[in-house]
């Protein structure tokens, strides 16, 4: 069993590949949830669908979120409340955009743990129902947020949940602190997971906000530790930035070097090796003067291809003699 600690495009693009690698069913994807809300009533799992929708090659390929071929018409006609909407109410938000097609995954979620399904269960129904034969799970059936704390315009600090910094305000104001409401409390679901996988990857998704969740739960530093030699994690910062998503501000704004060597120091503890892009091929020594073997290869994933390539590296630097 191979798992794929997961968050974001990024790791979805590399879940895409990692089926043409390996077999479907010889990999579990475990997903970032603090990122959920709730919006017009219903469950929405931005990170658990994005996977969903991209392994199913469904996926809208110029946005990188949300299904291709996908209508507005609802959201098009929530705009005409917006006259009507009494002040301080949070009815029939528009900043968040939910397609037509898209909207039908979150009134099934909704309804079926309505019914007292774990989101665990849920997940894997959504993920059948899509034709994804590889194992998608939730970090966790308990409820984490992650907050952050911005600074805005106006120069008042606030503290947002993270759709709120993502995406209404379009990640666009400085971060002075990240938390993960319920993370001290919540049950991870995939300890065994990571205890029995031959390896464990780190896809490259943002360290703070798409793998720190993860990192956040009970146990999970800690087996990674113990499993350290077989955790191989990709840098999601290729020369200095981000392939997408605010990743460099965020480690700089949080007082860490946004480049592969300030993902290396965040990655020390409990991953044994990193996979770096040609780009930073001048970092490797850095890199491994941090105890980390350092794998240099092209991780930019332009197509499926490449990120299947790119798995195939990953797996087979836990099976050579360190």
């Amino acid at each position: 069993m191979i798992t794929v600690l997961a968050g974001g495009v990024g790791a979805a693009r590399l879940l895409r590949g990692a089926i043409l690698a390996v077999a479907p069913n010889e990999i579990s994807a475990v997903v970032n949830t603090a990122d959920d809300t709730v919006l017009h009533g219903l469950h929405v799992s931005p990170d658990l669908d994005t996977v969903v929708y991209t392994v199913a090659g469904a996926i809208d390929p110029e946005r990188g979120w949300g299904l291709a071929e996908e209508t507005w018409r609802t959201m098009e006609n929530l705009g005409r409340y917006e006259s009507v909407r009494p002040d301080g109410s949070v009815a029939a938000p528009t900043w968040f955009n939910l397609g037509d097609r898209d909207m039908a995954t979150h009134l099934y979620r909704t309804a079926r743990l309505a019914e007292g399904a774990t989101l665990t269960t849920v997940t894997s129904e959504v993920a059948r129902a899509w034709g994804v034969a590889m194992n998608v799970v939730p970090m966790t059936d308990d409820p984490v947020r992650t907050l952050v704390d911005v600074t805005d315009d106006d120069g008042v600090g606030r503290t947002v949940a993270f759709q709120e910094y993502f995406v209404r305000r379009r990640h666009a104001v400085p971060v002075r602190g990240v938390h993960f409401e319920g993370a001290a409390v919540a049950r991870p679901g995939f300890l065994d997971l990571l205890e029995g996988s031959r390896c464990i990857v780190v896809a490259p998704s943002n360290p703070i906000v798409s793998i720190g969740p993860l990192r956040a739960l009970h146990g999970v530093d800690e087996s990674l530790y113990r499993n350290r030699e077989r955790v191989v994690a990709v840098s999601p910062i290729v020369a200095g930035s981000a392939l997408k998503g605010p990743a460099d501000r965020m480690l700089t704004d949080l007082g860490h070097e946004a480049s592969v060597v300030g993902v290396a120091r965040l990655y020390a503890p409990v991953c044994g090796t990193l996979v770096i892009d040609r780009q930073d091929a001048g970092l490797a020594t850095a890199v491994e003067s941090l105890g980390l073997r350092c794998i240099v290869t092209d991780t930019i994933m332009r197509t499926p291809q490449v990120a299947a390539d790119l798995f195939r590296t990953i797996v087979s630097s836990t099976e050579e003699p360190r």
